[in-house]
């Protein structure tokens, strides 16, 4: 058999869930297997009913023919993005790098391999979009039998090209800051520098969209998306082979990913060790001198622990700083350009001023500061080093009154920043600005005792790369997705209720509530803490 086969099997089968189901004699294990799973089928369900009625939106205005070019993008943009932020763990710097450089594989073999694991574990999602709109395009267009096989089986191509492009980059990003001494450092900062040029470039294709009626901006995607394919050839390749069963189409799409995915890895294998190896590395201080040892308080220590556990992962701190560097940007942009032209550009000329949405300051900096809290994963991160934390002379609460207390030293800054800088924009009287930050406290304090629940109650610890706890475990789902559908329905509560109450009474009602739900979320902590 060949080795990448061999290698990819071997991965699959550590860490296929039905696979360790049915060999695993831990209850709670197989219990948390069958809700991660429910869990993820219904995530599916609402992809799946999204892109349907998407489909539906087009085939009723009668443009349907541009659905295939459009699940051609969509899963190329979510392949590129997925692939993006998975690169640094995935790719490069993971846990069993020492392993898999043990045995008798070349450099490209293995880089290749753990390229193909991380194609598999996304495939699930991409499918999902591609045959929920192969549904929308069949009730509309009712195309020939062949056309559905033919959608799905390019479908599992789709996602190739983009995902070699978004690797290499990760490459790129990897190779250059191989060179620096702070080599995690410098590869955030490339990776952040990218996601926020595609955060503005999204901003920038949303301008197109300024007209109110729905087919008007049907029309206009379709022709975005007719123009986007002439551009990007595999959507062009892939509608051609659906529309018109164009085999020279077919080949083309199949023929430039395999090509690709050779001469990717072929360059990525020669620096792979290279890179891997500085990546792994620290550099030693030349200015070293002995000093005194510090004492701190043991919940000091761990912050300052659970810091140098951020800065030294790539993707910890692009997951669980994103959020806070977007919410100093919308602050210093709203100082500079004002509010007022913001809102328009937003509501697309909605009769919304800024005084109507001073109420929903601190919510609005709260969607950006609480996106993510560290606490969610960083119980998980503890990995198969856990027994160490469980040797230590402290109590858990401790540790978790640690990882809490870092988790505020983040956030407190830049919610106070990004507060102040739109209480200012505004115009927000001094009193209203001193509520509103108490409120954006309160709801820091309730976004990290809340995380810290979820991090404890869904502790995965037997992972072996650290993208699947920062991003796809539980623990990080069930915070982030209820905490953002709520804080947008507390936004619009705030504008409503601030049209008819003071708004000091209405931030101090708000406080109130968020302090005691941060409070039982703390108490929670605690209990949890003796259970753990």
């Amino acid at each position: 058999m060949n080795n990448g086969i061999v290698l990819l099997k071997a991965l699959l089968l550590s860490t296929n869930r039905w696979n360790i189901y049915r060999h695993t004699t831990d209850k709670k294990k197989r219990h948390r297997i069958v809700g991660n799973t429910v869990g993820v089928l219904c995530l599916y369900g609402m992809v799946m009913a999204f892109c349907i009625a998407m489909c539906m939106g087009y085939g009723r205005y009668g443009m349907i023919d541009a659905s295939p070019v459009l699940c051609a993008l969509t899963i190329s943009l979510l392949s590129f993005v997925f692939t993006l932020f998975k690169t640094n763990g995935y790719l490069f710097n993971f846990r069993e790098y020492d392993m898999l450089m043990s045995l008798p594989f070349e450099a490209r073999t293995v880089a290749g391999c753990k390229f193909l694991y991380m194609y598999l574990q996304s495939l699930p999602w991409y499918l999902s979009i591609a045959l929920s709109m192969l549904i929308g395009y069949g009730i509309y267009a009712r195309p020939s039998w062949v056309v559905w096989p033919v959608w799905l089986v390019l479908s599992l191509l789709l996602p190739v090209i983009p995902m070699l492009g978004a690797a290499f980059l990760g490459f790129l990003i990897a190779r250059i800051s191989a060179g620096f001494r702070r080599t995690n450092i410098v590869q955030t900062v490339l990776t952040l520098a990218f996601v926020l040029f595609c955060f503005a470039l999204r901003f920038i294709v949303e301008d197109v969209f300024r007209n109110d009626r729905v087919q008007a901006t049907l029309e206009t995607a379709s022709r975005m998306t007719g123009d986007t394919a002439r551009v990007y050839l595999p959507a062009k390749w892939f509608s051609d082979a659906v529309t018109q069963l164009n085999v020279p189409a077919m080949l083309l799409l199949a023929g430039v990913s395999a090509v690709l995915f050779t001469v990717v890895f072929a360059v990525v294998g020669r620096s792979y060790r290279q890179i891997n190896s500085a990546l792994k590395s620290h550099a030693a201080s030349r200015g070293f001198r002995m000093t005194a040892q510090r004492q701190r308080h043991p919940v000091v220590a761990i912050a300052f622990k659970e810091l140098r556990r951020f800065t030294g992962s790539t993707a910890y701190m692009v997951n669980g700083g994103l959020g806070e560097i977007l919410a100093a940007l919308v602050g210093i942009v709203t100082l500079v350009i004002g509010p007022d032209r913001i809102i328009h550009v937003v509501t697309r000329g909605a009769p919304v001023d800024s005084a109507m949405l001073r109420p929903a300051i601190p919510f609005i900096v709260y969607f950006f500061i609480g996106m993510v809290a560290t606490t969610a994963c960083s119980p998980s991160l503890e990995g198969k080093n856990y027994w160490i934390v469980q040797s230590l002379p402290i109590e858990k609460k401790t540790l978790y009154q640690g990882k809490m207390l870092f988790n505020l030293a983040l956030t407190m800054p830049f919610m106070a920043f990004a507060t102040l800088c739109l209480c200012v924009a505004a115009r927000v009287p001094f009193a209203d600005t001193a509520l509103y930050l108490l409120l954006g406290l309160a709801l820091c304090a309730f976004s990290t005792a809340w995380g810290c629940v979820c991090g404890i109650r869904h502790m995965r610890l037997d992972w072996e790369n650290e993208i699947e706890v920062i991003k796809q475990s539980a623990a990080v789902a069930i915070y982030m997705l209820p905490n953002m559908f709520v804080v947008m329905g507390l936004t619009v509560l705030a504008v409503v209720l601030g049209l008819r109450m003071d708004h000091r009474l209405l931030a101090l009602l708000f406080t109130l509530a968020a302090a005691l739900l941060a409070a039982l979320s703390y108490r929670r902590v605690m209990v949890l803490s003796k259970r753990s």
